[in-house]
């Protein structure tokens, strides 16, 4: 590191703000952290990418179809890159990435990170509701979605659409940056139960609060999966259909679901058996509430309780399902999950447990939260599709 670059460090006003602190960045620190180059692009970043906890980050102008996907370890993006890619194009006028094809794209945003300082990255709920698997490599890097402390460079986004083959184009974001201050402690089950009796988590379909003694705590909170829904002929999941059309990602609110995914209504004995390898968009039994203090994160796999992959995005924002209150009434969303059984037909019944919430400390709370005030897409979600499907049709 220059002496100017270590210079401009320790005059760093965000480092003397988080003297002593510890936790994800919110919105506010995140603003002072592009104040002072931390995060940079070349093209400005627009107010609009910021959220409560994280960044969203943009592609860039050119994509390559690779062969395989990779971690580059000890070498350079780019070096990897020279020996896996098959073709590259322009997308700044928009590109069309094929179904189970994978895809490597440059994002807009750059990470100059002080030493103290690390990220993890994730898709957007949007992103994960369309079947689109999407990591970040960074150079020398031997995890994904992971960015090493103290990491000076670009960021890469590796894309695979499952379902439905997409139109992207430059300036379009599939993924979010969250920066986080020193090492991270993930809330662990005698904290977890303190916070929830003062600041309660999950919640029934009626609004009440689901009490602790009743809950599934271990290394964070179990949540269940609704396939009675509140009606007769509820709809309690939806399938993606394998022969569609592309969907450009530029277009909000613009295609018809039917075209795109098979509903599938309440079953006779509160009971589904999911297709291997077949794609379901589903929805939690509970409300979840994620109060402006804390993040939270769903995980993405959990091998013991069968072989399914919940949840792609996996991230949900400071204020996610919170109404604004300190009331102990009415609070909680219910998550909408992203389901891909895998190998065997998967039978799942009405609240059985089905994916897991860990939570990480926001070093102070957001100056904005997660819901209507920002525009949130899924705030006060039912069983919602991605937003580029018209709700009314």
């Amino acid at each position: 590191m220059s002496s100017a670059a270590e210079d401009k460090i320790l005059e760093s006003e965000l480092l003397a703000n988080l003297k002593g602190k510890s936790g994800y960045l919110p919105c506010q620190l995140i603003e002072m952290a592009l104040r002072e180059g931390i995060i940079h692009s070349q093209v400005p970043i627009e107010a609009s990418q910021v959220q409560p906890v994280s960044l969203d980050l943009r592609l860039g102008t050119k994509a390559y179809r690779i062969q395989c996907s990779f971690l580059p370890e000890n070498e350079s993006v780019e070096t990897k890159l020279k020996e896996v890619t098959l073709y590259d194009f322009e997308i700044a006028n928009g590109g069309i990435l094929e179904k189970n094809a994978i895809y490597l794209i440059p994002l807009m945003e750059e990470l100059n990170l002080p030493p103290a300082f690390y990220g993890l990255a994730n898709p957007k709920s949007s992103t994960g509701r369309l079947d689109m698997f999407t990591r970040v490599i960074v150079d020398e890097g031997h995890r994904f979605d992971e960015i090493p402390r103290g990491y000076r460079g670009k960021l890469y986004l590796e894309v695979i659409p499952r379902s439905f083959p997409v139109k992207v184009k430059t300036g379009l974001s599939l993924n979010q940056l969250r920066l986080a201050h020193v090492k991270l402690d993930t809330l662990g089950k005698q904290g977890l139960e303190a916070k929830y009796k003062k600041n309660p988590i999950l919640f029934d379909k009626s609004g009440f609060v689901i009490p602790y003694d009743q809950v599934k705590v271990e290394g964070g909170v179990y949540v269940g999966v609704d396939v009675s829904g509140d009606q007769p002929d509820s709809i309690v999941a939806y399938k993606a259909k394998t022969n569609s059309s592309v969907i450009d990602l530029s277009k909000i609110r613009h295609y018809k679901a039917d075209d795109f995914w098979e509903p599938i209504y309440r079953p006779k004995k509160n009971r589904l058996i999911l297709e291997p390898e077949s794609f379901y968009i589903m929805m939690s039994k509970e409300k979840i509430c994620i109060w402006p203090d804390w993040l939270a994160e769903m995980v993405a796999y959990e091998p013991n309780s069968g072989e399914l992959r919940t949840q792609y995005a996996g991230f949900f924002d400071s204020g996610f399902g919170w109404n604004g209150t300190d009331e102990l009434m009415n609070q909680g969303t219910r998550a909408v999950m992203e389901v891909r059984p895998h190998d065997v037909p998967f039978m799942v019944e009405h609240g059985q447990t089905f994916c897991r919430l860990k939570f990480d400390k926001v070093v102070e709370r957001p100056e904005k939260v997660y819901g209507l005030a920002l525009n949130s897409n899924y705030h006060s979600q039912g069983l919602a599709l991605s937003k580029y499907f018209d709700p009314d049709h």
